[in-house]
């Protein structure tokens, strides 16, 4: 299969090839996503084949409108008017409980609930609404590598597998949208998977309490939302997570162990090892906003064979507001493993 970009003024072609049963990885704000027709249960199944992904793993589905949700849900929770009038479009996931048969059960993972998602992307937004269709859109990647940020990261692991690609350059956030769960209407709000949109922000916009859930869900465990698996986002090399007062120490122990090393950091950092290391990917800048957009790019590109790393040390951010989102990814990209003296 020849894999195709669409570009602005073939947004309708898209559209149509999605309706019709195709798969088409399009933009948003947060990484790329691998969309299908999410009312043809065979159209989503090519979705789980072609990422390799365990098909106990529930999709988000795309919406144009929250007016498409209202088709699939019947009892919201009373904070969802709140929510998405602050918060769509835009990296904020939200899960609901649906009507009984509404969407596909591999959509779901079997689940009675779903998760409905509306991207802030012009040409996205687009192409659903002229598809008339929710679409499902998990990362356009091989399942649990790195997420894409690039058309060019699409191509790069499903060229040959999937009709096109629509084009919209870098994304803006870097890391997928927050997933709060709002499935129990007489239960807070609790946040599943964090992201651009912070716990912080939400209690602001709600007036009230934002739980987080801290548990990591093992292989053999069904997930309620995307991105809850202990290891996930993993490339290829082996990462290490370091902390700002160990970075000398880590890049001495890799010198004496002969290690071909790689590192992701911001300025402050990467200049400093740049010329004690193998490869280098800088962020930006050195805050917290930089290193999230950055971080799958950064994985990405250390990750190349032709570098030979043997691992990559990846700065360390403190866990608040964007930060939770940002370690939450390198997690679980390293496996939970930190450098220790």
């Amino acid at each position: 299969m020849e894999t195709n970009y669409y570009y602005e003024q073939q947004l309708s072609e898209a559209a149509q090839a999605l309706k019709n049963g195709q798969l088409i990885a399009f933009p948003t704000e947060t990484v790329y996503g691998l969309g299908a027709n999410a009312l043809l249960p065979e159209a989503v199944a090519q979705v789980f084949s072609v990422k390799d992904r365990p098909q106990d793993n529930p999709l988000i589905v795309h919406v144009s409108s929250f007016e498409q949700v209202k088709s699939y849900v019947d009892n919201f929770h009373p904070l969802t008017e709140k929510i998405v009038k602050n918060f769509w479009p835009g990296p904020l996931t939200l899960i609901f409980k649906i009507k009984k048969g509404g969407l596909p059960a591999i959509v779901t993972g079997g689940l009675s609930t779903a998760a409905f998602r509306m991207p802030d992307n012009k040409k996205t937004l687009q192409v659903i609404k002229l598809a008339k269709v929710p679409i499902v859109g998990p990362s356009a990647n091989t399942s649990g590598k790195p997420s894409p940020t690039t058309a060019e990261h699409v191509y790069h692991d499903l060229q040959g597998k999937i009709t096109g690609i629509i084009d919209d350059g870098a994304t803006r956030i870097g890391v997928e949208s927050t997933v709060i769960d709002l499935s129990d209407p007489m239960s807070e709000p609790m946040i599943l998977r964090p992201g651009a949109v912070t716990k912080e922000q939400l209690e602001a916009a709600i007036g009230g309490k934002v739980t987080i859930d801290q548990h990591l869900i093992q292989s053999s465990e069904t997930p309620k939302s995307p991105g809850m698996k202990y290891r996930h986002y993993s490339p290829d090399t082996t990462v290490m997570m370091v902390y700002e007062e160990d970075w000398q120490e880590a890049i001495k122990w890799a010198k004496d162990n002969q290690l071909r090393v790689g590192v992701i950091a911001g300025p402050k950092i990467a200049e400093s090892v740049r010329f004690d290391v193998a490869a280098v990917y800088m962020y930006f800048d050195d805050s917290v906003k930089a290193a999230t957009q950055g971080l799958f790019a950064g994985l990405r590109s250390l990750d190349e064979k032709m570098l030979g790393l043997d691992l990559i040390f990846v700065e360390v951010f403190s866990e608040e507001g964007l930060g939770n989102a940002y370690m939450n990814r390198l997690r679980k990209s390293a496996g939970q493993k930190y450098f220790e003296k």
